[in-house]
């Protein structure tokens, strides 16, 4: 018979401790060290030319990626190797070695015809897609009507849009990401294409916030445009030519950018390797990986 009642006391002791606890355990929470920012790196397929994905995966984590960004031709062509081996396969490739599949980049497609894109890329875990091209102040507006329905099957889906500055000055950025108000559309920045100053480059971060959807380490050096010795293409990389990372990293951090960092740059002529060798390849971005690791401090 008394049992009841001593159940019912065990219960008022304890929710009578209850906010006791969670204060103590929010208390807990707040002495502990925030985690240091760090950069979300994702790999570019593109990196490695025409190369198999089934030697391209197992460098993402050698890398230092969370996942990898198919390409297409003429960059490369892992998005149609996929196509080619199946989609099955393509999951049990992934699986094999732990990999996901970050984002894809498709600037054959054009930011109208995403929509199966979007799929492909959710089904494998992916919540990127990145597109072409950061329109000028006067056709932002009717650009962002006609992709209106694109961008509502992103948000439906769960994936974000990312539309690169190819050739776009800061100010244009600026105006199209004012305008880009779903959370599902924002800008995948290429700093090859703006002016190389840092405190440029900086500010525009800093301007776009959470409308930065991506961001590309990756300079102008000597450019990409016409066929130069593989040294001269390399000033492309972070920490080879002569861009300061260090005021735009600071930047990120400021903002406290958690979306994908790719190291970049493209090679002359596209769809070829940066350089020799898949281990070569891997080398370099991962020293600049460490470039950019040493400017973040």
């Amino acid at each position: 018979m008394n049992k009841p009642t001593l159940d019912r006391r065990r219960m008022c002791r304890l929710l009578a401790g209850a906010p006791a606890a969670l204060a103590l355990g929010a208390q807990a929470r707040a002495g502990e060290p925030e985690k240091p920012f760090a950069l979300r790196y994702v790999l570019a397929s593109s990196m490695y030319g025409k190369t198999r994905l089934e030697e391209i995966l197992p460098e993402v984590k050698k890398c230092g990626a969370g996942g990898i960004d198919l390409w297409p031709l003429r960059h490369a062509d892992q998005r149609e190797q996929v196509e080619a081996m199946g989609h099955d396969r393509f999951g049990e490739l992934l699986a094999k070695h732990g990999v996901s599949l970050a984002m894809t980049t498709r600037f054959d497609l054009g930011p109208l015809r995403l929509q199966d894109e979007m799929r492909f890329v959710r089904r494998f875990g992916g919540d990127l897609v990145v597109t072409g091209f950061v329109p000028d102040r006067a056709a932002a507006e009717p650009f962002l009507e006609q992709l209106a329905p694109h961008v509502e099957a992103a948000e439906k889906l769960g994936v974000t849009l990312g539309i690169e500055n190819h050739g776009c000055d800061p100010d244009a950025i600026r105006h199209f990401a004012s305008l880009a108000k779903s959370p599902n559309l924002g800008v995948a920045l290429a700093v090859y294409w703006l002016p190389q100053d840092p405190a440029v480059i900086a500010r525009l971060i800093e301007d776009l916030g959470s409308k930065l959807v991506l961001f590309y380490a990756w300079q102008h050096g000597n450019g990409c445009m016409k066929p130069l010795p593989v040294a001269e293409q390399l000033l492309q990389m972070p920490g080879r030519g002569p861009l300061d990372f260090r005021p735009i990293l600071a930047a990120l951090r400021k903002i406290e950018f958690r979306g994908p960092v790719e190291i970049f740059m493209h090679p002359v002529p596209r769809g070829i390797p940066i350089l020799g060798s898949t281990a070569e390849v891997t080398k370099e971005i991962n020293r600049a990986r460490g470039y950019l690791a040493d400017c973040l401090g």
